[in-house]
């Protein structure tokens, strides 16, 4: 039931899928999460790729990222940072008014906007004025306190007038770097039209959709996928299992009610097979993961290198519908080549050979739709040596 909710199953093509393919599947998720780590590629690629298979990426930016017509999804806080369809932008104006109020935002940028209330709307001015602008573009954007998060007050304000909602992200360029225009020019007239949910229709309606992104989930689940507040996410599943739309029921070996959403799909049988993203919806509640498929899963990126136990960029791997491993890859995007850097399988799987020999077909694939030319295997983990067979056996 999890894997049908999140859009696994389906047939994957043979060609690149166009984004007649990719819209239906990213309105199943609900969102693309977003991260700066840009090892293999871009994480809200992944998730539609284990999906449905190679699909051009420039079409996925176009609708991004573009102006125009052809503009399907907007950037906003979410789950975490996330990429999501145009039609939950009226369901996100709650966050973006509590923001604009210095609710649940981080503090120190609630206290700089608080601060700062002429400067801030000067920038809102300068936006207008001159169009879309990065934040090292304004013309006073200050300096930086430090690395990463030591952001500039140009940064500061925009990233405040971006939570509020009155600007947005128009492009990304370059390694990422947001560029930021007047909500008002990127969100189409018609969306920004629609009259805005209250605060308890707009929750409600959120929490369904992760409901519905889940198939089966407790409360903590549910209220986990948009980051709801937790007393208006109770109230929210309350009123939904009153109005039918969910229905509490017991999951073995779950301590937590679980809510099964009315109408959703019980395969009698699911088994996808998948590399996926650290950030892909259907592991990022680690708590859930673990619960479903008895996978323990963190992330390393920022654990100096001597301390992790199975390295940087660690992809789960889903083998007809079971977490049966996990494989480190790294894109060397100069040299055209695929690193797999260790292969590290579940302690419960008894043999690995199909395992690897699955393995085998989806790093071939996702070379090929990275542009790599090459598979190279470096002496990372015991497993490497024997999925080396397999790489060779596919040619």
């Amino acid at each position: 039931m999890a894997l049908a909710a999140q859009g696994f199953g389906g047939r994957r093509q043979a060609t690149l899928s166009s984004w007649r393919q990719m819209a239906p599947v990213i309105g199943q998720m609900g969102l693309l999460q977003l991260d700066s780590v840009n090892v293999l590629v871009r994480s809200h690629y992944l998730p539609t790729y284990s999906r449905i298979g190679a699909y051009d990426r420039a079409a996925l930016d176009a609708r991004a990222f573009a102006g125009g017509k052809k503009r399907a999804l907007f950037e906003y806080w979410a789950h975490e940072a996330s990429l999501l369809p145009l039609d939950l932008h009226p369901l996100m104006r709650w966050r973006m008014q509590r923001a604009a109020a210095g609710i649940g935002i981080y503090s120190g940028i609630a206290r700089f906007a608080a601060e700062n209330r002429d400067y801030v709307r000067a920038v809102v001015d300068e936006i207008r004025r001159r169009g879309p602008l990065a934040a090292s573009e304004l013309d006073d954007p200050g300096t930086r306190s430090g690395p990463w998060w030591g952001w500039h007050k140009g940064k500061t304000a925009l990233e405040f007038l971006f939570w509020a909602g009155e600007v947005t992200t128009g492009h990304r360029r370059g390694a990422f770097e947001r560029v930021y225009d007047l909500t008002e020019r990127v969100i189409p007239g018609e969306v920004g039209a629609i009259a805005t949910p209250g605060e308890a229709d707009a929750i409600r309606a959120l929490a369904l959709a992760g409901a519905k992104a889940h198939g089966v989930a407790t409360e903590t689940d549910i209220r986990d996928y948009f980051r709801l507040p937790v007393a208006e996410a109770r109230v929210a599943v309350g009123e939904l299992v009153e109005a039918g739309a969910l229905r509490p029921v017991r999951v073995e070996g779950w301590q937590q009610r679980a809510y099964l959403v009315e109408g959703a799909v019980i395969p009698a049988r699911a088994t996808p097979t998948a590399l996926l993203s650290p950030f892909d919806p259907l592991v990022w509640h680690r708590p859930r993961t673990e619960r479903i498929f008895d996978f323990h899963y963190r992330l390393e990126f920022y654990t100096p290198g001597p301390k992790r136990i199975f390295g940087y960029f660690v992809m789960p791997f889903l083998h007809r519908g079971r977490l049966e491993a996990r494989v480190d890859l790294k894109a060397d995007r100069a040299a055209g080549r695929l690193r797999v850097l260790g292969v590290f399988a579940e302690a419960s799987l008894r043999k690995p050979e199909p395992m690897l020999a699955a393995l085998a077909g989806e790093l071939r694939h996702l070379a090929a739709w990275l542009d790599l030319s090459d598979i190279v295997l470096e002496a990372g983990s015991p497993l490497v040596g024997l999925l080396g067979k397999y790489i060779d056996q596919g040619g």
